[in-house]
């Protein structure tokens, strides 16, 4: 349904490092990097697997925060995202485990990444 999202972060070079690290157990990398000669301002970079997708940008940080959720293929994939983002800097927001109030496989990981933005990986699969 949503072909890419984008939002602003406070600082870029920070918010560019802690994704790069936190999405890499997911398999997402940054795929594309725009530079103020492109946009006329400011960078932006592009995650994803074969596209980007998922993208920031240093402008400045946005009102209020944002939840974000990455599918993950198995439940090690969520834990190994929550290392990952907690070694990166980000704020546990949730440790890995199961969320049965959502529904019976639901399992989850939240971190807060550098401005507060609620990001988590799930995996809906048993086990």
């Amino acid at each position: 349904m949503i072909d890419h999202i984008g939002f602003d972060v406070s600082d870029y070079a920070a918010a560019r490092a802690f994704y790069d690290r936190a999405l890499a157990p997911l398999g997402i990398t940054m795929l594309m990097e725009v530079g103020p000669e492109q946009t006329g301002s400011i960078s932006f970079c592009g995650y994803g697997t074969d596209k980007p997708e998922f993208w920031i940008g240093g402008a400045k940080a946005m009102g209020g925060t944002l939840h974000v959720a990455f599918a993950a293929p198995t439940r090690a994939v969520v834990d190994a995202f929550y290392e990952a983002a907690i070694a990166a800097g980000g704020k546990d927001n949730g440790a890995p485990g199961l969320r049965p109030h959502y529904h019976e496989h639901y399992y989850g990981a939240f971190v807060l990444d550098p401005d507060g933005h609620n990001i988590e990986a799930v995996c809906h699969l048993p086990e």
